[in-house]
């Protein structure tokens, strides 16, 4: 009995000491993998022009275009690693970063409270005028009938899922029927067909869909866009404090040197190619 007591507490005390004297291995953070596979995986919804969207002339990573997808070029090269773009629907991005398997997500984001409190999101970066109003896109026969926001009462009002655009429909259009969307291609066929009677998008988009369905018009009346909302933020995976400071870093420095208009710019100028085109994914 003394023996086995003895041998019992000899496996305690060992237990203990290595329990002290192990090191636990420190978990990687998203920046440690990004640096050590040497690649940067970024989720988008290349239904967004002029932030991300295609230009068909091309293939593989080089056909996603747009100031987004200049601005996540710049990021990696900012942590001299490749970018690696996957492309999927909006709502899809967002599910890609909040469980982690991409890292992080640019696809014109405006910062919303409640992705504050899931997400880690970046400063403030400017993509030109794109995000500083919100519009409705209508059918051009239907122009005179929407002038007011009470216009809209029980009209059908398309917006996409999870977005800037649905929030302001249910809080400045309440009497609307709002009508949520997968994507804006999706929106814009919705509109065309009569299923919906207003599309709400960023005034920036609304431009190039009107550039290419000239039997869609912007509405007179706008949403009133508050300054919180009035630029885009990036989109990283909670808890990755690492990744954020230095996307913040890389933020900074592109707004330094000016690169922000030079990249709306070409973004504006590859949107209005005919090879141009908002890709619809599920």
């Amino acid at each position: 009995m003394k023996k086995t007591l003895a041998l019992v507490l000899a496996l305690v005390m060992a237990l203990a000491l290595v329990a002290c004297g192990g090191k636990t291995e420190k978990k990687k953070t998203a920046l440690d993998q990004i640096k050590e596979s040497g690649v940067l995986t970024i989720a988008t919804s290349p239904d967004f022009s002029p932030m991300e969207f295609v230009d068909s002339s091309k293939s593989g990573q080089e056909q996603y275009v747009g100031f987004d997808i200049s601005l996540a070029k710049y990021i990696a090269e900012y942590l001299g690693v490749t970018l690696e773009i996957q492309a999927m629907g909006f709502d899809a991005c967002q599910t890609a970063v909040f469980t982690g398997s991409v890292p992080m997500s640019l696809s014109g984001y405006s910062w919303m409270a409640e992705r504050a409190e899931n997400y880690e999101l970046s400063d403030y970066y400017y993509a030109g005028d794109n995000e500083t109003e919100q519009v409705l896109l209508v059918r051009a026969d239907d122009a005179e009938k929407y002038t007011s926001a009470e216009d809209f009462a029980g009209v059908k009002v398309g917006a996409q899922n999870a977005s800037l655009q649905m929030s302001l429909v249910t809080d400045q259009l309440s009497d609307a029927e709002a009508v949520t969307i997968g994507d804006i291609g999706v929106g814009v066929l919705e509109l065309q067909s009569g299923n919906i009677d207003a599309l709400a998008v960023a005034k920036g988009n609304g431009e190039q869909i009107i550039a290419n369905n000239p039997d869609l018009v912007m509405c007179t009346w706008e949403f009133e866009v508050s300054e919180e909302f009035e630029a885009n933020v990036i989109m990283i995976t909670k808890g990755e404090t690492e990744l954020l400071e230095v996307v913040n870093q890389a933020l900074a420095e592109a707004k330094e040197k000016g690169y922000y208009a030079e990249w709306y710019e070409q973004a504006l100028a590859d949107a209005a190619k005919e090879t141009a085109i908002d890709v619809t994914l599920d």
